[in-house]
């Protein structure tokens, strides 16, 4: 048996709560496949999207009058842990009950630390939220005080800082529940960034890579394999070229040497590789493949390998 922490990214999770439902079955059916092979499992996911929808209708509800005041950015993203988490348990105990096997899963609300001087918060650089012309951000921009850039040809997006996960603070309950036979749904969206002030936690605006945030809850869950699900079978190096080719296995090196090439996009393939990296140099061994072929990965039928 393996203890298998999973890494979903936002964007996979569809643009509406319907549209999300619909799609965490598809999730689903490959978790709940993983967990009848006799599989620990941990589930951790982005919320870019999502969180950043919250915070916007929040801001507007605010304006016009119908809230008191605006929601503040860790409350958004605990929201967004809340309805993603509750999307993602259901659609599994569903599939469970679907398979005969009497397991549950359960969302755990949590607290990522991180750094107050982490040099991120100066500049940020995490998209969320939709995506609009370069005239409707340049007028939310205006109007919010957003950071609002190009985000990989595909439109514009607000940016919020991205600092670096520390610790994982409800680690030991996380670890209580997969003890205890749970499906864990955990480190939704990275986690609610927080750091330590006169003693206490306190939130901060900000979303902490979930790909980040997973390879470190991986590593102090001590975790058999991270998997981090993506649109893609294998990680490409000249991709989208007539050169193009896929990757069975990466040692760190060979990472090292291709994300200086620059091989892989910023917004894209280069966090997941340098979160895969992260957990290889902890000593782990890091997946990434697509969602379809989750079971074939692990079986080494599919995806890209991550090791020291």
């Amino acid at each position: 048996m393996a203890k298998i922490v999973i890494a979903l990214g936002g964007n996979a999770l569809g643009k509406t709560a319907t549209e999300q439902l619909k799609l965490v079955k598809n999730a689903s059916k490959s978790i709940v496949d993983l967990v009848k092979a006799g599989n620990d499992v941990v589930i951790a996911h982005g919320n870019g999207p999502q969180v950043g929808m919250i915070n916007l209708a929040m801001s507007v509800a605010a304006a016009d009058g119908a809230i008191a005041a605006d929601m503040p950015f860790p409350e958004c993203g605990a929201m967004s842990q809340g309805y993603i988490g509750y999307h993602l348990q259901n659609s599994i105990d569903n599939e469970l009950k679907h398979q005969g096997i009497d397991r549950k899963a359960v969302t755990l609300i949590t607290q990522v630390l991180v750094d107050e001087k982490d040099p991120a918060f100066a500049h940020p650089t995490k998209p969320i939220g939709a995506f609009y012309t370069k005239e409707e951000a340049e007028k939310i921009a205006a109007e919010k005080g957003y950071d609002m850039v190009e985000d990989a040809g595909r439109g514009y997006r607000q940016v919020v800082a991205s600092p670096k996960p520390i610790d994982v603070i409800e680690k030991a309950s996380i670890n209580e529940l997969v003890n205890a036979g749970k499906i864990v749904i955990t480190v939704g969206g990275g986690g609610i960034p927080v750091i330590k002030k006169d003693g206490n936690l306190v939130g901060v605006p900000a979303v902490i890579d979930k790909d980040f945030a997973s390879a470190k809850l991986a590593e102090l869950v001590d975790a058999d394999m991270l998997v981090i699900l993506t649109a893609v079978d294998k990680v490409a190096i000249n991709f989208g070229k007539p050169n193009e080719k896929h990757l069975d296995h990466m040692n760190l090196d060979e990472a090292k040497k291709y994300i200086e090439e620059g091989h892989f996009a910023p917004g894209s393939m280069l966090p997941k590789v340098e979160a895969a990296m992260a957990f290889a140099k902890a000593g782990g061994k890091a997946l990434i493949a697509s969602l379809e072929n989750a079971g074939k990965a692990i079986n080494g039928a599919s995806g890209t390998l991550i090791e020291k």
